[in-house]
């Protein structure tokens, strides 16, 4: 647990440009805060001793704004930046040096029975206000961005986006079947709007050159 609070600590003070060092962020760090009272609580739960666990994680709701359920399983270089209104749930999984912004959820979709929350790979980033719902895996190095709802398995080192999330870049490159134009792509009501316009424009002629023999012939 100690060396987890350690990495922790590490990583807080190594991706907040704002941290001067690391005193600063283990007095006044919430992100931090919160993450420490966690370790308590899954050591206590752990152990069986559900209802410290389930108090520990309460206390950490209450003074930090973040709410981890006591099993959620995370690992080690965690950073939560800014922290307010994070939840994170029961059979949640995180691996090593993730990073989550303010207002994340890692919750359920209500549908599931058992493992009912998302697993994060190693590296992975969860932007402020994303949503990332249901026992699916998100791949190492991958990215949400922020406000994205994330339904559906994200491979590894992809960005995801959007709602509902897609995968926008795979390995730095938009992957060929989302990289669709979405100003020069063909319009179909157009297509069929000129193909009428050109029917009638032949049918005026048609009528025209009739028109015109019938005159032909009244005078003859």
């Amino acid at each position: 647990m100690f060396d987890n609070l350690r990495a922790d600590l590490r990583a807080a003070r190594e991706r907040d440009p704002a941290a001067r060092n690391n005193l600063e962020v283990f007095l006044l760090y919430s992100g931090f805060h919160a993450i420490c009272h966690h370790r308590v609580a899954h050591f206590y739960y752990r152990h069986k001793l559900f209802f410290l666990a389930r108090l520990t994680s309460q206390l950490n709701k209450f003074f930090t704004g973040v709410e981890i359920h006591p099993a959620a399983k995370i690992g080690p270089g965690f950073f939560i930046d800014h922290g307010t209104g994070v939840v994170i749930g029961e059979t949640t999984e995180i691996g090593s040096n993730c990073t989550i912004y303010q207002g994340a959820t890692l919750g359920g979709t209500g549908k599931d029975i058992g493992k009912r929350h998302p697993t994060l790979g190693n590296n992975v980033m969860v932007g402020a206000g994303a949503k990332v719902l249901g026992p699916f895996t998100v791949g190492d190095n991958s990215k949400i961005a922020a406000n994205a709802v994330v339904l559906d398995t994200v491979p590894p080192d992809s960005t995801a986006v959007g709602v509902p999330a897609r995968v926008a870049r795979r390995n730095g490159v938009k992957p060929r079947c989302n990289d669709l134009d979405q100003i020069h792509i063909p319009d179909p009501i157009a297509q069929e709007l000129c193909a009428l316009r050109i029917q009638l424009e032949r049918m005026q002629k048609e009528l025209a050159t009739i028109k015109g023999e019938n005159t032909k012939q009244e005078v003859e």
